[in-house]
């Protein structure tokens, strides 16, 4: 029993205890720090419109707590209480893959000018290496007609070679965004 008492303990147990008496140690002020960033996170969601809630993954509490929330958005003090309601529950569910969706519908600007480049590289490319590039492009891209875009390409090239881009360059362009 001696032995017991002076023998440290394994650091597995250490660890664990370590962990619980963190949690344990959690100040008032930093619980209440949290809680309101839950709470602010929550009106952020219902602020946002009903479409952009749909798109996101909401568990079946929380798009209660949104259908709620646009019923008494003209209620003000109902409203702050049901925003604390809503934060409650966001304490309880798993906020990274919501995070991740409002990420995504946030970024969309820059994903569409991300393919935007992408097609005018893939343009540049066609015009400069011709028919192997046109036989990748249509194993990427079945939809696109083999005959259509090599008469694109050969204006499109016969025009950067006059150093006049216009109309056919455009169109390459213009065909690429509608099939890749």
């Amino acid at each position: 029993m001696v032995l017991d008492i002076i023998m440290p303990q394994s650091a597995k147990d250490i660890d664990e205890s370590s962990e619980e008496m963190e949690e344990e140690l959690k100040s008032k002020s930093e619980v209440k720090r949290e809680m309101h960033k839950l709470q602010d996170f929550a009106e952020s969601l219902i602020e946002m419109s009903k479409h952009q809630r749909s798109r996101l993954p909401l568990s079946e509490d929380l798009k209660d707590a949104m259908i709620l929330a646009d019923k008494i958005s003209n209620k003000h003090e109902a409203l702050r209480r049901h925003i604390r309601h809503t934060a409650r529950i966001l304490l309880e569910t798993d906020l990274g893959p919501i995070h991740h969706a409002i990420e995504v519908m946030a970024n969309k600007h820059q994903q569409e000018t991300a393919k935007f480049v992408r097609l005018e590289t893939i343009r540049d490319e066609l015009i400069e290496q011709g028919n192997d590039a046109v036989e990748a492009l249509i194993t990427e891209f079945p939809a696109i007609e083999r005959q259509k875009i090599k008469q694109l390409i050969r204006h499109a090239a016969k025009e950067k070679k006059e150093e006049k881009l216009g109309k056919h360059y455009k169109n390459l362009f213009t065909y690429l965004k509608a099939n890749a």
